[in-house]
């Protein structure tokens, strides 16, 4: 695994802790934080694996 989806791992991990956290004292912006966190890492993961695809090099086609 690279460093950025070990990232976008503990983005998630560390945003359902402050989201169950939010949850449990009842504070809205921890909770709000912690769901912005986890959506974040989501985001980063599929865009880093988009990106990653999108970078490979096709074989080339033998001229007809």
């Amino acid at each position: 695994m690279s460093w950025l989806s070990w990232v976008s791992v503990i983005l998630v991990i560390a945003g359902l802790g402050l989201f169950l956290y939010g949850a449990n004292v009842y504070n809205a912006v921890v909770g709000w934080t912690g769901f912005s966190l986890g959506i974040a890492g989501i985001l980063l993961y599929v865009v880093t694996y988009l990106y990653a695809q999108l970078r490979k090099k096709e074989p080339k086609q033998a001229p007809v």
